[in-house]
């Protein structure tokens, strides 16, 4: 056990102490109920050499504990499940997912029709029908709206990789929301 310079706890735990911890972490937070508290963990390692390695990972977990639990309430995250873009995103501070979305959505943050239209375009997996039919629109409409989102952005829709930075900043969007 020991404290990290931000004044944060850690305890370096043996193999099956590591499953315990997540059987007794509801009784140590009901313990005292006001008190939120927050804890991450990494992965099991099998020497030392591996330890800051399950450290990092640990405190990316308890990251995502803080921005995730429920106000005043209390939250074990384990980093193995942080599988998913919107997971990965809760390690990073509001702060910076509040200035990544805003950056990246621009003038598009004031307009809720192309904002939707920019959603259920993405969870289309970019099918101009089924983000058609999905917005009771006709499919030229969506390819109107679909120009104005990449005019206002910048983004090209049809590369994977502006729509992932568009996806993204969504995620941002509604985290910070």
């Amino acid at each position: 056990m020991g404290r990290l310079p931000d004044g944060a706890a850690f305890a370096v735990v043996v193999g099956g102490e590591a499953d315990a911890l997540h059987e007794v972490w509801p009784l140590v937070a009901a313990a005292e109920p006001a008190v939120p508290l927050y804890g991450g963990t990494g992965a099991p390692v099998v020497g030392a050499t591996e330890l800051n390695g399950a450290l990092a990972e640990a405190r990316y977990a308890l990251a995502s504990a803080r921005s995730t639990a429920a106000v005043d309430g209390s939250a074990l995250t384990d980093a193995s499940s942080l599988t998913g873009l919107d997971a990965l995103l809760t390690g990073v501070p509001a702060e910076v997912r509040t200035a990544y979305s805003r950056t990246v959505l621009g003038e598009l943050r004031s307009n809720a029709v192309l904002l939707e239209t920019l959603e259920t375009f993405l969870v289309c997996d970019g099918s101009w029908a089924r983000t058609a039919e999905a917005l009771h629109l006709h499919v030229n409409s969506v390819h109107y709206r679909i120009g104005r989102i990449e005019h206002f952005t910048g983004r090209d829709l049809s590369r994977l990789y502006d729509r992932l930075d568009l996806w993204a900043a969504l995620l941002c969007r509604a985290d910070s929301a």
